[in-house]
């Protein structure tokens, strides 16, 4: 699969989600085998720039390409100069954020609010392709279904913005409405898959191999996106591809294989955020990690006191060395559902 001149992989992507895809997240989830990841979206606003929370969010030094920022705003022009910004440090692949169902967002005409307003929504689209295609750098967009269940408008946009020069779209199977509350639904992404020629990536409730398969056969989706799932589990896509290619289910990954990759996950958070804040912003991330697991609710406990970075590793370190002794392997994931009846794509 290709977007634009790049080649990727697999069809296997990491979801941007705002304080969690930092560069030690995405760097964690390719190495267990995603092909491609999103950064945390970034704000059009000049003037927010060069904060200390966008300057981390715009952090891809060491980080295997390509390189995929996404960008957030109501203003064609500062989205336009987001995305050439952005490009000049480092992007190769813009994305466009018309999928976010945050409040905040939302409140002020980003994300998915955007849809409601197709006309903003096109002219933002058509400004950042204006900016990045003389510099061959190409644009994607992510989207919901529409705002709500009486306004799914997703297949329109999805047609306008292709022929604008959107050169992928990711679509997440739920309204703005909906937030992540309910089932997403496919038939919509399977839709826009039919109309569109551009390679459309399904994303929402991808929470296993199984589920990964079953939802690539019914949309014919070029691609699949996890988020949430990928919490604490990124092992997830290797899980996923090993299912895709053999249709057999993988064996959980060894337990000194995850102990290895978290540790150098969480010195790799501790040294994008420094150690005040990352030892705190590490915490989520612990306890994703365990909440599977049993004493994993005693250990969150635990470590949401500790406020030294190497006295969260030793706890890490330790705990999962307890659940060796029980077995050489981490435990299998809790079953989740494959889209089997009606109502999963209602």
């Amino acid at each position: 699969m290709h977007i634009g001149p790049y080649a990727l992989t697999n069809r296997l992507m990491v979801a941007p989600m705002a304080g969690v895809t930092d560069r030690p997240f995405r760097q964690l989830c390719k190495q267990w085998g995603a092909g491609y990841a999103v950064s945390e979206m970034i704000t059009s606003k000049r003037d927010l720039w060069h904060t200390a929370k966008t300057m981390r969010r715009a952090d891809h030094r060491g980080e295997s390409g390509p390189i995929a920022v996404q960008i957030a705003g109501t203003d064609p022009q500062m989205m336009a100069d987001a995305a050439r910004h952005n490009i000049d440090n480092g992007a190769q692949i813009i994305d466009i954020n018309m999928g976010c169902p945050a409040k905040k967002v939302c409140n002020v005409w980003a994300g998915s609010a955007l849809m409601q307003n197709p006309p903003l929504a096109l002219a933002i689209v058509e400004a950042v392709v204006q900016a990045c295609a003389p510099l061959g750098v190409p644009v994607t967009l992510k989207m919901r279904t529409g705002w709500n269940a009486e306004n799914k408008n997703a297949l329109s946009l999805a047609l306008a913005a292709e022929q604008a020069g959107v050169q992928m779209l990711t679509i997440h199977g739920r309204t703005r409405e909906q937030g992540y509350k309910g089932q997403a639904e496919y038939l919509t992404v399977a839709e826009v898959k039919s109309r569109l020629r551009i390679p459309v990536v399904v994303n929402g409730d991808i929470d296993s191999p199984q589920k990964a398969r079953a939802v690539l056969d019914l949309t014919g989706a070029d691609a699949l996106m996890v988020g949430r799932a990928a919490q604490g589990r990124p092992w997830i896509f290797r899980e996923i591809a090993h299912h895709l290619a053999t249709g057999d289910t993988l064996a959980p990954p060894l337990v000194a294989e995850v102990r290895r990759s978290l540790l150098a996950h969480l010195h790799e958070h501790c040294a994008l955020y420094g150690e005040y804040t990352g030892v705190r912003t590490a915490r989520k991330h612990l306890g994703w990690y365990v909440r599977h697991m049993p004493g994993g609710e005693a250990f969150r406990q635990h470590i949401n006191n500790l406020e030294d970075p190497q006295a969260q590793a030793d706890a890490l370190g330790l705990f999962l060395d307890q659940w060796a002794q029980t077995s050489d392997r981490m435990p299998l994931a809790e079953a989740a559902s494959a889209p089997t009846t009606e109502t999963q794509f209602a």
